[in-house]
């Protein structure tokens, strides 16, 4: 098989489209003159037949209309249903990941990534990692999914960038989820930059990226940044036809509506989420806006209204098995009991958590570094201020890695306050010394400056 390629479809070496044109043409009864006409010459047809010419994209498609064939059988030898019943069985894959495990649609993915390489469909192939990405996030793989997408990136090298943005973004959320925001933030900056200062335009692409920029700016405190992307996702939204894209906007958005105290605007938006995901019967996500809306409520006071959200999504993704997200909400759910005063419960639920197959520093810091966090206050408000002080450690291990400023500057101030308590002044003012830190400059990236706007919009 050839380097060369029409719209993404290899091209066999010239000898084998010659011969296949000789065929093709014997079968059909034409003469070199009657392939050829009006375009072409006996005489080119007779060189492309011999082998001794590659014919060019449009040559391809005049010859393939003349032979009642396609392009993409004339230049690889491929019949055209092949690919289509692929693509439908790619389909098939994603909607049992949509609505069922995780595990079972990645046999499909694995199975249907193999055909797609033998029969050399390099955009199947893409779709199909894309596929085993999520399958591997879903399932807490993190660095599986990592994997997966630098592959599909890889495979698409030679691709505009905004046809490797969803591979691109899957790698951004695997760091994420491994607690590596700041990593997460290069490469979702890194790409806008590019597509906004080369005037690749697209807005499915950048509505991808601004909205997976979101939750690393919140987490790492760049409330400003994240405001201001999700403020450009929302003017991208009436360009978007991709209704998953659009549900995920919103539920992004609502993140940074909750931070600048716009409750009622954040269940709005959380709700308009929640109803496209309904539509598409995408479950996970789906789970995911009860999660949300259970911080909503958190963050209102409602506790009651919390606890029902959050169990309702931790039950959904136990149901799929999505085993770090299911962990992930868990936390959030523990932290409401606690302050419904379910503190026994609260911490039996986490407990489980800290075991190295469930969160840990590879694998959902800041959620451990929460989980530890809790433990500590729970272990402070029964008079254990020994264990309060390991868990608040092991919390601000994890999250300084992280680069969780607010986190960090919370957990700081609840260490210092134990070690004043317990009359280690000297080393409670560096524990706030530290927090202060932390909240000086949060939302430090590894690029510094906020990436480029799209020349419509003015710079925050």
């Amino acid at each position: 098989m050839a380097e060369n390629s029409t719209h993404g479809i290899p091209v066999d070496e010239p000898s084998d489209i010659g011969r296949r044109v000789l065929r093709l043409r014997t079968q059909k009864g034409l003469t070199q003159r009657q392939l050829a006409e009006p375009a072409y010459t006996a005489a080119y047809i007779s060189t492309l037949e011999a082998g001794r010419v590659r014919p060019s994209e449009a040559a391809l498609r005049h010859l393939a209309q003349r032979l009642g064939t396609t392009v993409e059988e004339l230049a690889t030898g491929r019949p055209p249903h092949l690919a289509t019943a692929l693509r439908l069985r790619l389909t098939d894959a994603r909607r049992i990941l949509a609505t069922g495990h995780a595990e079972d649609a990645a046999v499909l993915f694995r199975a249907l990534r193999a055909e797609a390489a033998v029969l050399a469909l390099v955009p199947e192939q893409f779709t199909a990692l894309l596929g085993l990405g999520d399958c591997a996030l879903e399932t807490g793989d993190l660095a599986d999914a990592r994997d997966l997408f630098a592959e599909a990136e890889a495979l698409y090298a030679d691709e505009p960038l905004p046809r490797r943005v969803p591979a691109l973004r899957g790698r951004a959320t695997a760091h994420l989820l491994a607690g590596e925001l700041r990593y997460a933030c290069y490469l979702l900056e890194t790409a806008v930059d590019e597509l906004n200062a080369s005037g690749l335009h697209d807005p499915d692409a950048l509505l991808l990226l601004y909205t997976a920029s979101i939750a690393p700016y919140m987490d790492m405190g760049a409330h400003a940044r994240a405001a201001h992307a999700a403020e450009l996702a929302l003017a991208l939204a009436p360009q978007v036809h991709e209704p998953a894209l659009v549900a995920a906007m919103h539920r992004g958005v609502a993140r940074t509506l909750i931070a600048e105290g716009r409750i009622a605007e954040a269940d709005a938006s959380l709700a308009k989420a929640q109803d496209l995901y309904q539509q598409l019967h995408i479950r996970t996500e789906l789970a995911h806006c009860h999660w949300m809306r259970g911080y909503v409520h958190a963050q209102d006071g409602n506790l009651r209204k919390a606890e029902t959200e959050l169990r309702t999504a931790r039950d959904m993704l136990a149901s799929k098995r999505a085993a770090l997200f299911t962990v992930q909400v868990e936390v959030e759910l523990a932290d409401v009991l606690r302050r419904r005063g379910k503190a026994d419960e609260a911490e039996a639920l986490l407990r489980p958590l800290l075991a190295p197959t469930a969160l840990g520093a590879e694998r959902g810091a800041v959620h451990a570094g929460g989980a530890h966090r809790l433990l500590g206050l729970i272990a402070e408000e029964r008079g254990d201020t020994e264990a309060a002080e390991e868990h608040y450690c092991a919390a601000l291990s994890l999250l300084e890695r992280t680069g969780a400023a607010c986190d960090l500057a919370d957990l700081c101030r609840l260490l210092g306050d134990l070690l004043r308590r317990t009359g280690r002044t000297e080393a409670a003012l560096d524990a706030y010394r530290t927090g202060l830190g932390h909240r000086a400059a949060p939302g430090t990236t590894t690029l510094g400056p906020a990436p480029t706007a799209p020349p419509q919009w003015g710079r925050p």
